[in-house]
């Protein structure tokens, strides 16, 4: 996951709302969202290669989300980041707790970015600068280096959920959110990070929506979770930057 805009506790109909890209290796096996097996508690995605998901909701009221760090420095580690979504999915840790025994393992993965939402606390924790917090309601956006840093992306697509949620304040329509992460423009050279992949990769990487010959946007997600504690979760498969299918869920947390 490389893109998660989200929207917490100030809309009058929803208490969260969040729309995201999965970019990856077109290669890698993936299965869309759905309900696991195994957990059937979860609906996510799946990375088949790992086992793990990158965004994920549990039937009794949890979410968590999950972003690499952007730096080709870092060395390799064992873990695999997937199973921290799957994890805090499975579990009924509070966030701050979770973190907490979390940040004890840090080093065992690559660097990364999770969100994690128990229906009641939203925290974020970045392992690369060991950042826990609480986060505060508002507009925020996730990209790979850490919560709300103003890439061009990160800034242009917070602002535009921050001023369609503002237009659209009695309810907001699943399209007019997907187009916000379709977004393919890319920043200009002097708006760009330098996180060192050169500038070619760079630019690539400033668009929402991603398409290059072997990697790009496999997935866009939205999440809807309204103040009665009704979900909509959609999910949008892409393949090779076209639109694939569509998987739509939609059930009631039980409070």
């Amino acid at each position: 996951m490389c893109l998660i805009h989200f929207h917490y506790k100030e809309h009058p109909i929803y208490q969260l709302i969040v729309i995201a890209n999965r970019d990856e290796i077109y290669d890698r096996p993936t299965a869309p969202a759905h309900f696991w097996e195994d957990e059937p508690e979860i609906l996510a995605g799946r990375d088949l290669l790992q086992m793990g998901t990158w965004l994920g909701m549990s039937k009794n009221g949890r979410f968590a989300a999950i972003t690499n760090f952007r730096d080709p420095t870092l060395p390799e580690r064992p873990r695999s980041r997937g199973e921290i979504v799957r994890n805090f999915l499975a579990s009924q840790v509070h966030p701050k707790d979770f973190i907490e025994n979390l940040a004890k393992e840090k080093d065992n993965y690559g660097g990364f970015n999770v969100i994690l939402w128990d229906g009641e606390h939203l925290w974020h924790y970045n392992n690369i600068f060991d950042e826990k917090y609480e986060i505060p309601q508002g507009t925020h956006s996730l990209s790979n280096h850490t919560l709300n840093t103003p890439w061009p992306k990160v800034v242009k697509g917070k602002g535009r959920l921050e001023e369609y949620i503002k237009t659209h304040p009695n309810l907001v329509h699943i399209d007019d959110l997907f187009e916000i992460m379709m977004d393919r423009e890319i920043a200009p050279d002097e708006e760009l990070p330098d996180t060192g992949v050169g500038l070619e990769m760079e630019r690539n990487l400033s668009a929402a929506f991603i398409q290059l010959p072997h990697y790009g946007t496999r997935c866009s997600t939205v999440l809807l979770i309204d103040k009665e504690w009704n979900v909509t979760f959609v999910e949008r498969t892409f393949n090779n930057g076209n639109f694939k299918f569509e998987k739509r869920f939609q059930f009631k947390i039980d409070k």
